[in-house]
């Protein structure tokens, strides 16, 4: 049996790369720092034929990382897929599109969920993925994390200034490359997945892509062949420039 652990899938592109790695016959594991969602969550794949079960998971908490790596090695054993999925964007929400506004707080706040949190679990899950056959981890990353797309004038993500965000997902590119080295020879690989501008509460109803397309280059991510990649950065188009 495949496990697969997503963190923040509650909801959103989380919950539809759950739903479908589900498809797929994997076992998917709904983490969620908000139990009544989380739960609902799961129990809506459940109604749709699907293996899902609820993990109490808050990515920003290392307590509740280490509790959660304890109850997947206590229910089964190994881990053969993360996701590294939750993340935060309140620059957004708040309108805050200058270096002036951030504040360390805030800015604090985005890196706790965005950066550290990815990093704990993959410290923390290391070692049920190295019981796997095939490990996976795919960190859900953005194009407006590239430096490339943000360098460019031309770039369509140039005009999107928001720091906090952006630069938290150039960290998390920046440790996919790290971890990806030190994997370098294992069963484990490490990708940075974009999902592009998706119809979420994060990306709001005027983003032009659906979570069902969204979710595509993540499972296809989750479920390389040995032959894949190790320590890129893709879309479903390909690769991304750094």
């Amino acid at each position: 049996m495949t496990i697969a652990l997503i963190t923040g899938a509650n909801k959103g592109i989380g919950l539809e790369t759950a739903r479908q790695l589900a498809a797929k016959g994997i076992h998917v594991l709904i983490g969620s720092r908000d139990a009544a969602n989380g739960q609902a969550a799961a129990q809506k794949l459940q109604a749709e034929g699907y293996k899902a079960d609820f993990i109490a998971l808050d990515v920003s908490n290392e307590a509740s990382i280490k509790q959660a790596a304890q109850t997947v090695n206590d229910r089964y054993g190994k881990l053969d897929i993360l996701v590294n999925n939750a993340g935060i964007h309140p620059e957004f929400g708040q309108g805050i599109f200058s270096f002036e506004q951030m504040s360390l707080d805030l800015m604090m706040q985005i890196y706790q969920t965005n950066v550290f949190g990815p990093f704990m679990m993959i410290r923390e899950f290391l070692p049920l993925l190295r019981r796997s056959e095939a490990g996976r981890i795919v960190n859900t990353s953005s194009s407006l994390g590239s430096l490339t797309e943000q360098s460019n004038p031309e770039s369509p993500y140039y005009p999107v200034n928001t720091a906090g965000y952006n630069s938290s997902k150039t960290a998390l590119n920046a440790l996919t490359v790290q971890i990806a080295k030190q994997l370098t020879g294992t069963n484990i690989k490490i990708n940075s997945a974009c999902p592009g501008w998706v119809q979420t509460d994060m990306g709001t109803a005027a983003a032009p892509r659906t979570v069902q397309e969204g979710a595509t280059i993540i499972v296809q991510l989750a479920t390389l062949p040995n032959d894949g990649p190790n320590g890129g950065f893709f879309d479903e188009n390909g690769a991304i420039n750094w």
